[in-house]
């Protein structure tokens, strides 16, 4: 995780005071996104952000309105290398998360009413104190964002919390791309508008935070399951023990309560503990609790403990449709990586219908193609290497699509020899 990182000096974030403690410590680990609380940070200057001119006034550097396809798509290859070296799952998710769960739907103009347009990345909401710690999480992508101009920090942001969750194990979000950045800190949204994790009323205060973003109690609770991931120190946020059996040697940073045993897999184990509450080493939040105790959550959430395929299908809905919150997009329909969302298909992707078998414009017919895939015992297509090392094969023996396989005479009478001689010895005996 990004504890690894905290291990240098340049990464280890100032101590908060009391005071600021305990008015930031309930929101920073309530977020249903995998709470790796941090203490507070002075945020990175990112390059070419938020410096002061020689005059006095403000250098913005503007950024794409939309996003290369291209380029994210090498973007999320080398996000997967960061994951594998330094299991920061969890607050790669919790850094999309926080961008986009600023939304106000009651506020129609762009970028007043919050959500992802990338002002994570400025200084005045970076230091919010529901944002404590995502200092290091701009660290870890800010070289990607500098190998790959063409990308908006807005949709940088959502690539790397959906590719944390699939890479963690978790379902494929439906994800399109193409957000537009905001460009000055003044356009970032008041602090308060994430949910604190020990509010008086749980359930009350949930419904209060997610219905002002547009989602509902399903919802919710499916989002609430992104906390199969990550870990709380009390130390950071007031929450959690200082260490357990499932922290205390890592990976990363030893330390913390995590709410689930293998808190680096994506799966429905948190719904599983939290309704058992079984294992005193896991986390269990008064917002965790308020699933199985509100009438309304906890259909929801008893179905996602007996269904992971459930809880899978439902999670990515709602992680998709919380990463568009606000996200002002270019082109309107949004990118798509993998062609996965009904996107028109390019020249090279598109196949010419077949004619029909009796159309021959008076030619001969022709041989039918080729195709590896019928001689397939599965439903399944064989790989291109396959289909290559049959064809040849096949023709290594003197067959072709346009010429059937031959037979080989003598071979044939060999084995009418033999099988002569057999009956004579049979008649013998």
């Amino acid at each position: 995780m990004a504890e690894r990182l905290a291990s240098s000096a340049s990464l280890l974030p100032a101590s908060p005071s009391p005071s600021t403690r305990r008015g930031s410590a309930a929101t920073i680990a309530s977020f249903p996104l995998l709470l790796r609380a941090h203490r507070r940070a002075p945020p990175p200057r990112l390059r070419g952000e938020g410096a002061v001119a020689p005059a006095g006034g403000l250098r913005v550097v503007r950024c794409m309105a939309a996003s290369d396809a291209a380029q994210l798509k090498s973007a999320r290859e080398d996000i997967k290398e960061i994951l594998k070296t330094t299991y920061c799952h969890p607050i790669l998710v919790r850094l999309g998360w926080h961008d986009s769960g600023t939304y106000d739907k009651n506020i129609e103009e762009w970028p007043q009413r919050g959500g992802a347009d990338g002002s994570l990345r400025f200084d005045p909401e970076l230091s919010h104190g529901a944002n404590a710690g995502l200092t290091n999480a701009l660290k870890l992508i800010q070289p990607i964002k500098d190998k790959y101009p063409g990308i908006t920090y807005a949709d940088l942001f959502q690539l790397a919390s959906a590719t944390a969750i699939e890479e963690a194990g978790g379902p494929k979000i439906p994800m399109k791309y193409g957000r537009a950045d905001i460009t000055a800190p003044e356009q970032c949204p008041p602090e308060g508008r994430l949910p604190d994790a020990g509010p008086r009323l749980p359930a009350e205060h949930l419904r209060e935070v997610f219905y002002r973003m547009g989602l509902d109690d399903k919802e919710i609770v499916a989002l609430s399951g992104a906390h199969t991931l990550g870990r709380s120190r009390p130390d950071r946020s007031g929450w959690g023990k200082p260490e357990t059996k499932y922290t205390k040697d890592g990976p990363g940073e030893p330390g913390g309560q995590s709410w689930t045993a293998e808190w680096l897999k994506f799966d429905n184990s948190y719904f599983k503990d939290i309704k058992e509450q079984r294992d005193q080493d896991l986390l269990v939040l008064p917002t965790d609790a308020a699933i199985f105790e509100d009438p309304s959550f906890k259909v929801y959430a008893e179905k996602y403990a007996e269904d992971q395929e459930a809880f899978f299908n439902d999670y990515a809905e709602a992680h998709a449709k919380l990463s568009n919150l606000g996200a002002k997009f270019d082109p309107p329909e949004g990118i798509s990586l993998d062609n996965d969302t009904g996107a028109t298909p390019t020249d090279e992707e598109k196949v010419a219908e077949p004619a029909p078998a009796d159309d021959t414009n008076g030619a001969a017919p022709q041989p039918e193609p080729f195709v590896a895939a019928k001689y397939s015992y599965k439903k399944r297509e064989l790989s291109d290497t396959m289909k290559q090392k049959i064809r040849a094969e096949y023709e290594g023996l003197g067959g072709s699509p346009e010429k059937a396989l031959q037979s080989n005479y003598f071979l044939n009478i060999m084995i009418v020899i033999a099988g002569l001689a057999f009956l004579t010895s049979l008649v013998g005996n």
